[in-house]
């Protein structure tokens, strides 16, 4: 309050979204955020579909922000689940597409149909549930019929799902509009169930990992799905509980923690031997 003039102004918080005109509204009264509360909003479903394509989700080559701001725009895609029904006829109607750049797009969809479980909850954009949260979901109820009939009670069970991340996810599958759209997702054959993993046991099995900073030979992902083939598990936090700390390049915080905890502490080639028997 010190830095004011006063000739500041209030800010005027909108009763409509800019951009499509629907209501907004606050989550809960204490938080500062406003949401658009128009599942059809064009702005939210561009950036729902950039992040549902993302690497770290259902990883859809080609689709990047200038072609999703195409799709929307022309009125091609009007709906998540859209994108598996788009054929080449939609993409050669956009700038700078050829046949070959069309069908290379068609082909990197149809392989996304079968990525993990877990990569499509996250994909989904759950507020509160990110990529672990996704996992831990996967892991739970295996698959997405038993997860939409998932209860507030039964999610707070699972240690890592506190009660707002519980609410969050209840009211997100309990939409009219999602459950339409997943029903969409099933007819066009995407994965909606968690593969079994074979488990080989070997000398890690059991054994809990942390990693932190970047990894040179493979992605965080390709790490952690490879000691869960061999039996140990991966968290996100540091803890007594934790048995090795891979650190890549430029660790963070993690690395400070294990330390002072005197967790293991491993480099990228010392974790590569061990899974490598």
């Amino acid at each position: 309050t010190s830095k004011r003039s006063g000739r500041e102004k209030k800010v005027k918080i909108p009763n409509r979204c800019p951009a499509c005109g629907g209501n907004v509204a606050k989550e809960k009264e204490e938080e500062v955020y406003w949401y658009c509360l128009n599942l059809d909003c064009p702005a939210q479903l561009k950036r729902a579909i950039l992040h549902f394509a993302s690497r770290r989700a259902m990883d859809i080559e080609g689709m990047g922000e200038a072609v999703i701001e195409e799709l929307v725009n022309r009125g091609i895609i009007k709906s998540l689940a859209r994108i598996y029904h788009l054929g080449g006829d939609d993409f050669l109607k956009l700038p700078l597409f050829k046949e070959r750049r069309a069908n290379n797009l068609i082909r990197a969809i149809e392989m996304s149909k079968q990525r993990p479980f877990a990569r499509f909850i996250f994909g989904l954009g759950i507020r509160h549930a990110g990529e672990k949260a996704a996992i831990i979901l996967a892991d739970n109820f295996k698959d997405i019929k038993h997860l939409l009939g998932a209860k507030k009670a039964e999610l707070e069970k699972i240690p890592e799902i506190g009660p707002v991340m519980a609410d969050s996810i209840v009211k997100f599958f309990a939409a009219g509009k999602i459950k339409q759209m997943i029903s969409k997702f099933e007819a066009a054959g995407v994965n909606l169930k968690q593969n079994i993993i074979k488990v080989k046991k070997s000398k890690i099995t059991g054994k809990i990992f942390v990693f932190t900073g970047e990894l040179n030979s493979l992605s965080r992902s390709q790490a952690r799905g490879l000691i869960e083939k061999l039996g140990a598990q991966w968290t996100s936090t540091v803890s007594k509980n934790t048995d090795f700390l891979v650190a890549g390049e430029n660790p963070g915080s993690k690395y400070t923690k294990a330390k002072q905890l005197g967790v293991v502490i491993i480099q990228e080639e010392e974790f590569l031997r061990l899974t490598q028997g």
